[in-house]
């Protein structure tokens, strides 16, 4: 690698002017990077959602759920299909395997239901596919001073949305609560049948009345003109006025006005409301739209007097949060290892010298990300932090050499040439070994790839350019500054000397003692605690209200209201977000939910105020008795819980719930399980009218019945210009079984009550139905504490399973029981990075090989990786940590950085080899690079600190954990790489050892 320093040496202008230049590029790559909170990563999932107002579940899932289930089962890339099914919506999730392009998948779901036919009644299928790209930036607010007017909606979709799309960087608004009014035409049966007029005929007039039919194209007057036929209501006494039977209006049997949906509420702060949640584009800075929104916000509030709008919650300020939070703890490593450099060098020359390496570094590495088409965000500014200490580590092997060689040669060009040259191959392998790490998370298709890649490509950007800065601008540096520097005596360690000397000659000692802190190390990692990612800093208030859903809808809305102005009370809340049930704005999010279920979402003045606000609304339980209220502080992306779910199938319901019931009970006593929920737990009355086939016809006694129970669409008039829906409201409302037995229909015969063609039966059904690829399961769900994941795993598969000591359930023949959720999430990302880690080893010690050329020296190298697990696990139980995806992640990362120690070290005595023999080769190697060893790994270490006593971010792979690892790993295996390595190198040559060793002892007898 000489020929990169020789040419800095003869373009030391072109040097210095790449140099600057550098700077200022990655300075305006800097201004330039989208800024966001999570890289674009899809969901391996493709959600289809349909509506069925007033369906109940058993009619969704054989009409709707099944149907569908079986057009998407031959998906390609398909693992499994999950499907839930309430009353008047059925939601089907397609679990896709990784490495799927998800938006290939979503188009062939597509046409797999193109030519699907769904019940009358249904919605269409609305397909989902989320990725993070689709996580809000902002949610805005909107109230008007005179209610949520069809005037005011319609305000907001022609001009409020628009602005909002209008921005530059949007990608999409979303809205909740520009539900329409509509016209409703409620008949009143007696006066229908004292004018006798017929409900078919009142349909059949109001149907079709606001429309243009084009009826052909003829000839007239020598043209050819086409013939239309128009009908226009556009005031709602005309649709009063329409004639529906000899001499009577729709008014004097009906009563016709104008509503608002009252199956859902979308409030703002105690107001009928509009949310308005923006998402941006990959390309574009989070917190530049969001500073936008916020403009847009005040100019709005400007610009209408009856109109108040505002941001209520901007992820955009959580990534300001944490961007900053991280070029901290950057800013901080920088100035640990500084301050490490300088202790050691004792020079304030040659530690400027050394420390130039990380804002070039850095500034060419945020250069490449933006080529790279990378974000700046948690996972990049997370690979930045990680890799801090280690941007030094080659330019103080570098400038530690030129130091040393200082002291016994006279200065030139040429001895610090020669200098980096002595350690170019060194640094260079051990660069490359740390790289070499992160490759296989680019070429091994796992869940975690999207994620750890930007992170990966981040410290493999930094640390190639830490080389290329340590190999050209450190030389150049040091000799335009070092030329007249006095620097301090460089003197060896005598107690390292016959430290190591003892070492070599008690190899077997050494061996041993270190073969036992690793087989102990390993049995401690294996009883260790596994725990998951515990991530989660609390954005907000999430409470749910839910009643059993055969509750009255009114009851629900009352008791709804009531919460939320109890919430408004307290003098700790800023702004309150309340939602009751489904819409359609929602549906298309893939966001459906129980008709009886009220979701607030609550921001607060202050955020340290978040548990004292849960334990207050959590308090209200007491006050609605017949409801579950829950208050739990969550993120932008879901509840902070760690979850473990266990999927109960088979066909047979009553086992299903039976076993639900039992699991229940038992997880319920299991230390570290905090709650037990299933999704089996409220039932139903359902009325089913089995029709005699003698007597009548199921279709169109259906049809019939529909109609007068339901609200039925019958088209649309047009009112202030604005196109409004027509509906007919249902005709009865049965309050009894009487009730319906009585309901008359049409027959062949006349009119007949139902109970003459049809049995009315009465059961209770499950308002939610589930399936797992086809077949019926149910899911009991356990919320745990994260870092008791692997010890509550135990213990379910004991309770559940048995073992050798106890029994387990007695489950039926026809039940099987899979445990998923965090303990599958866990054992999959366990899994990848195992195998991640395999190839890297693999990796490293391929580079090894081509480096030395030979198997014995990158075998003493790969011996390093003991010692660091040693020093890993340690750390783990010292702090008290559980073993998480993160630490893993911290393992991997160990693997490139503890190998470098090793390599600086035996690199050396491959070089002495020529001259000595291998005993004095490998002692006077140590003593020569044992500063630089110790420098950049108490360097790295120090870098680390900050991110030990660092608060995890949301969706942020860097935390205490990982830090944990690496500073434990490399702190260990650089005391024993200093003891260890040499004796293994020497024991992998121990015959050529000894033997030069005897000639040497024999010749100085002789010489006696």
């Amino acid at each position: 690698m000489s020929w990169f320093t020789k040419w800095a040496f003869n373009n030391k202008a072109a040097i210095t002017f790449l140099s600057v230049l550098i700077l200022l590029v990655g300075i305006l790559s800097y201004a330039k990077l989208p800024m966001e909170f999570l890289p674009a990563a899809d969901q391996p999932v493709v959600s289809v959602i349909v509506m069925g107002q007033g369906t109940d579940s058993k009619t969704m899932e054989e009409q709707v759920t099944t149907p569908i289930e079986n057009a998407v089962t031959g998906v390609k890339g398909k693992k499994h299909i999950y499907s839930s099914t309430s009353n008047g919506f059925s939601k089907i999730d397609l679990y896709f395997e990784s490495g799927t392009i998800m938006k290939d998948a979503k188009q062939e779901v597509q046409e797999s239901l193109s030519n699907i036919n769904l019940p009358q009644g249904v919605s269409k299928p609305t397909i989902v596919q989320l990725n993070t790209s689709m996580i809000p930036i902002a949610d805005v607010s909107v109230t008007f001073d005179d209610g949520l007017t069809p005037n005011n909606i319609d305000f907001a979709n022609k001009k409020l949305i628009p602005l909002f799309k209008d921005i530059k960087g949007v990608a999409n608004v979303q809205t909740y609560g520009t539900e329409k009014s509509f016209v409703s035409v409620k008949i009143d049966n007696a006066k229908m049948a004292q004018k006798k007029v017929s409900l078919e005929s009142v349909m059949g007039i109001l149907r079709g009345q606001n429309s243009t039919i084009s009826v052909g194209e003829k000839i007239i007057n020598e043209k050819t003109s086409n013939i239309n036929v128009v009908g226009k209501i556009d005031q709602l006494d005309k649709l009063k006025n329409l004639t529906v039977g000899e001499n009577v209006k729709l008014s004097e049997i009906a009563n016709v006005e104008i509503k608002k949906p009252e199956q859902n509420i979308t409030r703002v702060d105690g107001q009928d409301g509009l949310l308005l949640i923006v998402t941006k584009d990959s390309h574009s800075n989070a917190v530049s739209i969001t500073k936008e929104v916020r403009e847009a916000t005040k100019e709005l509030n400007k610009k209408y007097n009856n109109l108040h709008s505002s941001v209520m919650i901007a992820t955009a300020d959580m990534v300001k949060t944490s961007v900053h939070a991280m070029i901290k703890e950057v800013l901080l490593g920088a100035l640990f290892a500084t301050i490490v450099i300088m202790i050691f060098l004792r020079n304030i020359r040659s530690t400027l010298i050394t420390i130039v390496s990380i804002p070039l570094s850095l500034c060419l590495t945020l250069f490449l990300l933006s080529q790279s088409g990378i974000t700046l965000n948690v996972l990049t500014l997370g690979g930045v932090a990680v890799a801090v200490g280690r941007l030094v580590d080659d330019s103080i092997v570098v400038i530690e050499n030129i130091f040393r060689r200082m002291q016994k040669e006279s200065f030139s060009v040429d001895m610090i040439i020669d200098a980096t040259k002595e350690v170019g191959i060194a640094i260079t392998a051990s660069t490359l070994t740390t790289v070499a790490v992160f490759l296989p998370i680019g070429i091994i298709s796992t869940g975690l790839e999207d994620f750890v890649l930007p992170f990966a490509l981040t410290i493999t950007y930094s640390l190639l350019a830490s080389l290329l800065v340590a190999l050209t601008v450190v030389p150049l540096l040091g000799a335009f500054f070092l030329k007249n520097a006095k620097l301090p005596e460089h003197k060896p360690s005598v107690r390292y000397k016959k430290l190591l000397t003892w070492s070599l000659n008690h190899k077997w000692v050494v061996i041993v003692v270190s073969l036992l802190l690793f087989v102990g190390s390993i049995g401690t990692y294996f009883v260790m605690p596994k725990g998951a990612t515990d991530n989660s800093s609390a954005d907000f208030v999430q409470t749910t209200l839910t009643y059993p859903s055969d509750t009255p809808v009114e009851t629900v809305k009352e008791n709804t209201l009531k919460l939320e102005k109890f919430i408004l009370d307290q003098k700790e809340v800023k702004g309150v977000f309340t939602q009751l049930g489904s819409n359609e704005d929602a549906a298309k999010y893939g966001d459906v939910r129980s008709p009886t279920q009220a979701i607030y979402y609550i921001t607060l003045k202050d955020k340290k105020d978040t548990d004292q606000i849960v334990k207050k609304i959590n308090a209200q339980k007491n006050g609605y008795s017949d409801a579950e209220l829950l208050a739990a502080a969550t993120t932008m992306f879901g509840g902070a819980k760690t979850q473990v779910t266990i999927d109960i199938v088979g066909n047979d319901l009553n086992a299903l719930e039976k076993t639900a019931s039992e699991i229940k009970t038992k997880l319920v006593d299991i230390n570290g399980v905090e709650k037990v929920t299933t999704n089996q737990e409220d039932k139903k009355t359902v009325y089913s009218l089995d029709v005699d086939p003698t007597k009548g016809n199921v279709e169109q006694l259906s049809g019939q019945l529909f109609a007068m129970l339901n609200r039925t669409p019958l088209g649309t008039v047009s009112i202030n210009d604005k196109s409004t829906n027509v509906f007919l409201e249902p005709i009865l409302e049965p309050k009894s079984k009487n009730d319906i037995n009585n309901i008359p229909v049409m027959t062949k015969t006349g009119m007949v009550p139902v109970s003459s063609i049809a049995t009315l039966k009465e059961v209770e059904k499950p308002t939610n139905l589930f399936h797992k690829d086809g077949d019926t399961y149910l899911s009991v769900t356990a919320e745990v504490k994260p870092n008791k994941l692997s010890e509550i795993n135990l213990n379910i598969n004991k309770v559940i399973f048995g073992d050798k000591k106890a029994k387990g359930m007695d489950i039926p023949d026809d039940v099987n029981i899979y445990i998923g959720g965090a303990l599958a999430q866990q054992s999959e990302d366990f899994s990848d990075l195992y195998m991640i880690m395999l190839v890297s080893i693999g990796l490293v010690f391929l580079i090894m090989i081509i480096t030395f050329k030979t198997f014995r020296a990158p075998i003493a190298i790969m011996c390093s990786l003991p010692l660091a697990a040693i020093g890993a696990v340690l750390g783990l139980v010292i702090s008290r940590i559980a073993v998480e995806p993160t630490a893993l992640l911290g393992a991997l990362m160990l693997i490139g950085i503890v190998v470098t120690n090793a390599i600086v070290l035996l690199d050396r005595v491959k070089q002495k080899e020529k001259h000595m023999i291998l005993r004095e080769a490998i002692i006077d190697a140590a003593i020569t690079r044992m500063k630089p060893i110790v420098m950049t790994a108490v360097a790295t270490v120090c870098a680390m600190l900050p991110l030990l006593f660092k608060k995890a971010e949301t969706g942020s792979l860097v935390s205490q954990s990982l830090a944990v690892v690496v500073v434990g790993g490399l702190t260990v295996s650089t005391l024993l790489t200093l003891i260890v390595i040499p004796v293994v190198y020497e024991l992998l040559h121990f015959r050529k050892s000894k033997k030069q060793r005897n000639n040497k002892e024999t010749h100085k007898s002789a010489t006696v």
